[in-house]
């Protein structure tokens, strides 16, 4: 891997991911020496570390002890999550009005609870159910995270299928902003409210982060080898990274562009970090954003925005929380699922990497 970079892209930090030292193996896991070639490639991957598996969750803690709430929309990001554990505990009790599933687990030295939206469901008002649902049974967490996937927006940042966006104060916003929320009048649509920013202790958590990956010792990539051995989450099933013209539309079946002609594919630099670390604004609204032209002039108005999803704007205000999306499509009519398993696995690598900076007794 080449050193760590630092680029300024209007204003949003983008942090390259170098390979660092991995941590002590979790009691039941080993581990085969890290290679030092490209992380993404899965051909020259090292194997991934291997759980005992005939054995089950087995300890059994209080609600009180789990401090840190984890929420996802989709099955494969809930996968994602579970592998990031370090281990998974036994279930509890739950309030009589709270219909949420929990995977309970550690994760470095944080208790976390871990729960996704129903199937079917999705936008910001399934979000805020859950992590009501979530509270009203562990009243202790204190900290959230919502992690997936999200569309990028490649007018505003070199942003890149599989890479990670981390919501993050930028100009006028706190690093969630709901683009589809206001007044509508005779001739304009306004825009109202505001969102909270990410809680403090995740703001400190990633200038730390940061200054790790300028000293090459970012391992979140690491933790996405936990998901090598398992062929649908790896980087060579996802397919090209072909991003088209903002003016030329998707041909053909809604699963791949094969029919797509690749004369209006944008040129652009190889890049020869395959995960990179964007820092910015979110754009959370309750539509799917499939257009290249709208995205671009959405991400405009709102002073350049790095990627859109559909849950946090429910989160922010009440769930005190930082949003990890990682890069699945460009927003456009080419949208399609075969980044989506690659990218909610960078999604939760980073998330366990930003929280195993986070002090036990901080939150």
């Amino acid at each position: 891997m080449p050193p760590a970079k630092r680029v300024q892209t209007r204003g949003h930090f983008c942090a390259s991911s170098g390979l660092s030292p991995p941590s002590s193996p979790v009691a039941g896991e080993t581990t085969t020496p890290a290679s030092t070639s490209s992380v993404g490639q899965t051909s020259s991957l090292p194997l991934a570390p291997q759980r005992a598996t005939n054995s089950g969750p087995t300890r059994r803690l209080r609600h009180e002890e789990y401090t840190i709430g984890w929420i996802c929309a989709l099955p494969m990001e809930l996968a994602a999550a579970q592998e990031m554990l370090d281990e998974e505990h036994q279930s509890l009790p739950q309030n009589a009005a709270d219909s949420n599933v929990y995977v309970l687990g550690r994760l470095g030295g944080h208790n976390v609870v871990i729960a996704c939206l129903p199937v079917g469901q999705m936008g910001t008002n399934a979000a805020a159910s859950v992590a009501a649902q979530m509270q009203l049974t562990f009243n202790s967490v204190r900290l959230g995270l919502m992690v997936g996937i999200g569309g990028g927006v490649p007018s505003t940042a070199d942003v890149r299928l599989g890479d990670v966006v981390v919501s993050h104060p930028f100009k006028d916003h706190g690093g969630v902003v709901q683009y589809d929320f206001g007044k509508t009048t005779s001739d304009k649509f306004e825009r109202t409210g505001s969102l909270n920013s990410p809680p403090q202790v995740f703001l400190k958590a990633m200038a730390s982060l940061k200054a790790n990956n300028l000293r090459e010792r970012v391992g979140f990539l690491h933790s996405l080898l936990k998901l090598a051995q398992y062929p649908r989450f790896a980087r060579d099933k996802a397919g090209p990274d072909d991003l088209y013209h903002d003016t030329y539309n998707h041909e053909g079946g809604p699963d791949d562009c094969q029919k797509c002609r690749k004369e209006y594919v944008v040129r652009r630099q190889p890049r020869g970090e395959d995960v990179v670390v964007h820092y910015g604004t979110i754009a959370s609204g309750n539509q799917v954003m499939r257009d290249a032209k709208e995205r671009d002039k959405v991400s405009t108005k709102l002073g350049g925005v790095l990627c859109f999803e559909m849950e946090a704007a429910g989160l922010m205000n009440s769930f005190p929380c930082l949003v990890v999306r990682g890069i699945c499509d460009y927003s456009d009519s080419h949208k399609n699922k075969s980044w989506q398993p690659y990218a909610a696995g960078t999604a939760a690598a980073y998330a366990k990497e930003l929280l195993l900076l986070v002090p036990p007794a901080k939150v």
